[in-house]
C-alpha cells in the first residue's frame, strides 16, 4: 500500500489526497511532525532520492536556519538536520515497497499512477 507523507496543513498534500482518493488508489497518511519519521525511513528516503531531491529550500523552516546550518552539508548532515526539523522535507513523499517519489507536479503524478498498476491499485 501507498504511505502518504506530509503534513495536515500542507495544501499540496492536501491536494495529492485528493487526488489520490480521485484515482481509486489506496493509502495510508503519516504526518512527518506529528507521527515524526523513524530514522531508518529518513534513510531509506535519502538513499532513494537524494537529499538535494529531499530538502525543501523554499520553506519557511529553511529560511530560517542559520547560514552556518545550511553552508557545506552533506548527506550525513541533511539527516541531521531533516531529523532535527521534520518541516524542512520536500512534500508530500510517496513511499510504495522499495519506490519513494516526492512532490506531486506531473511527474509524479505519472510515477504515481504507474506504481498503482503495477500494485492493482
Amino acid at each position: 500500500m501507498l504511505t502518504v507523507w506530509g503534513l495536515k496543513t500542507c495544501d499540496t498534500c492536501k491536494k495529492a489526497l485528493k487526488w489520490l482518493a480521485d484515482e481509486g488508489i489506496a493509502h495510508a497518511v503519516k504526518d512527518v511532525r506529528g507521527d515524526g519519521v523513524p530514522p531508518g525511513e529518513l534513510a531509506r528516503w535519502l538513499d532513494a532520492v537524494g537529499w538535494e531531491t529531499l530538502v525543501n529550500k523554499s520553506s519557511t523552516t529553511w529560511r530560517g536556519l542559520d547560514d552556518a546550518d545550511k553552508e557545506g552539508l552533506d548527506a550525513a548532515g541533511v539527516r541531521a538536520l531533516l531529523a532535527a526539523y521534520p518541516t524542512l522535507i520536500k512534500r508530500p513523499v510517496f513511499v510504495s515497497g522499495k519506490e519513494v517519489v516526492v512532490g506531486f507536479r506531473d511527474a509524479q503524478k505519472q510515477a504515481l499512477r504507474q506504481q498503482a498498476s503495477k500494485a492493482g491499485a
